[in-house]
């Protein structure tokens, strides 16, 4: 009896604790919870390592801010950097007063003018356009992405580097520790033997000790000489060449990025190595003079768990809430928090035309499963989903109106939302909205709509998977 009391103690107490410890998170508190109820103290202990908040984090920024400020004093000194009034808008962006005050008001997110943004809609295109860039390097050369494999085009990617490194560019590559598991020992060694300094964002042992294991830098940036810039979808791998047999062709979307905006990727990519690394580098030679690449006006927009605001959440929530009568979504992942949720909803309800593009074929079944159980009710309010069935679509972009688009590395998902660092990008210019316009009725053609009827005939079974999955989504 005296055991039974005990026990019953410990898991009161581990109870309570989740329920003070993420008060603020009531989606995460029942997930947590879900697991408890399975796997009694085991969940607690998993609890322990994973769901720390990053406070930690919020302390090593203060330390760093001598550094960041001195980063941010080159940045506005070197970019022509603006707060732009309405006449320098399109027209439709114009007509969204409210959206349009939200995003100048971002903090630490300018808007910039003088740039040139190329879409890039596949990997192919984009490792071409990557690896041309890298081969014209004269300075440096700063890589970082989520994930990096030791496979062809990898060792594509690795041996430019190293061929660059020995001509005497200074060559820094960045890479997430739970993205980038599977990288060699070998395949770093070779990288720092050339001369190539590499940095590992929270190595998986180190972040589990630190319990951030739970926390990933999801970026994807190439910064060349300070004025080439990349981001978006896609990570340094052949799966994204369409050589996964599960998923077959890849979709997805990234940028190559030329003029102002390029400093912001440059100050993401310092801030990160810096943290990764423990070396702040702020010398104005990564800030260089900008050549007048274009008139396209482009706001880069950074969120993490080291932030006091979820930005990248409240851009997405207000773009939604404020449209005026289009919203398209393409994200390989869609698990929406509350908030949006009930934003397109009452979009759908109000007559927008909502539509969001997702995979058919999933890369992770689980979040695929908490995907679908989202559908049926929204489908009910009037929005239309659509299952894409050339390949896997990975692509992340948001479009309202003819107004903006967002664009980036975020998906809809509240790990994005939460738990990542990631970083998107609004894009005003016209043409680039209507190229997006153009891929996002291409990416329909090549997909089928979810019709309601239908996908009520589903069994009880899966169902039921879909509300597990559900009651764990915020966790993923």
């Amino acid at each position: 009896m005296l055991w039974i009391t005990i026990l019953l103690v410990l898991f009161i107490f581990q109870i309570a604790t989740i329920l003070i410890a993420e008060f603020r998170h009531p989606s995460k508190t029942v997930a947590w919870l879900v697991i408890l109820f399975i796997i009694p103290l085991i969940g607690f202990v998993m609890y322990y390592f994973i769901a720390k908040t990053y406070k930690h984090r919020r302390k090593s920024q203060r330390k760093e801010r001598p550094h960041l400020y001195k980063s941010s004093r080159n940045l506005l000194k070197l970019s022509q950097l603006i707060h732009v009034t309405k006449d320098h808008y399109q027209a439709e962006c114009e007509k969204n007063n409210r959206l349009l005050s939200f995003l100048r008001n971002l903090p630490d997110s300018p808007i910039c003018k003088y740039n040139k943004a190329t879409v890039l809609t596949d990997a192919s295109d984009s490792f071409k356009a990557m690896k041309a860039a890298i081969a014209q390097a004269q300075d440096h050369i700063h890589f970082e992405f989520y994930t990096i494999r030791a496979d062809l085009i990898g060792c594509e990617f690795q041996q430019l580097l190293i061929r660059k490194a020995k001509e005497g560019v200074k060559v820094r590559v960045l890479y997430d520790g739970i993205g980038s598991y599977k990288l060699s020992g070998k395949f770093i060694l070779e990288l720092r033997n050339a001369g190539v300094e590499t940095s590992c964002f929270l190595p998986p042992f180190i972040a589990l000790l630190d319990k951030r294991l739970n926390y990933r830098n999801h970026r994807k940036i190439i910064v060349v000489d300070g004025k080439i810039g990349f981001f978006g979808g896609i990570n340094i791998g052949d799966e994204y060449l369409g050589a996964d047999p599960k998923l077959g062709y890849w979709r997805d979307t990234h940028f190559q990025m030329e003029g102002d905006a390029v400093f912001f990727l440059q100050n993401t990519f310092l801030t990160d190595w810096s943290y990764a690394s423990g070396v702040s580098l702020s010398d104005t030679r990564y800030y260089p003079e900008q050549s007048d690449f274009g008139k396209e006006h482009v706001q880069i927009i950074t969120s993490g768990p080291d932030a006091f605001e979820d930005t990248i959440l409240e851009v997405y929530f207000t773009a939604i809430s404020t449209a005026k009568y289009r919203i398209y979504i393409t994200s390989p992942y869609f698990v929406p928090d509350l908030s949006i949720l009930m934003a397109l909803k009452t979009a759908a309800i109000s007559g927008i035309d909502v539509r969001i593009i997702f995979p058919k074929i999933a890369d992770t079944t689980i979040v695929h499963w908490a995907s679908l159980s989202y559908m049926e009710e929204l489908m009910q309010a009037g929005v239309r989903f659509y299952q894409y069935l050339k390949g896997f679509i990975h692509a992340k972009v948001l479009l309202v109106d003819d107004a903006i688009a967002f664009v980036g590395t975020a998906n809809l998902d509240m790990r994005s939302f939460f738990s990542n660092f990631e970083l998107n990008a609004v894009m005003y210019d016209r043409q680039v909205i209507e190229r997006l316009d153009v891929d996002f009725r291409q990416d329909l053609k090549d997909s089928k709509e979810l019709l309601l009827a239908e996908f009520q005939q589903r069994s009880r079974w899966q169902r039921g998977k879909e509300v597990f999955a559900r009651l764990l989504s915020p966790l993923f």
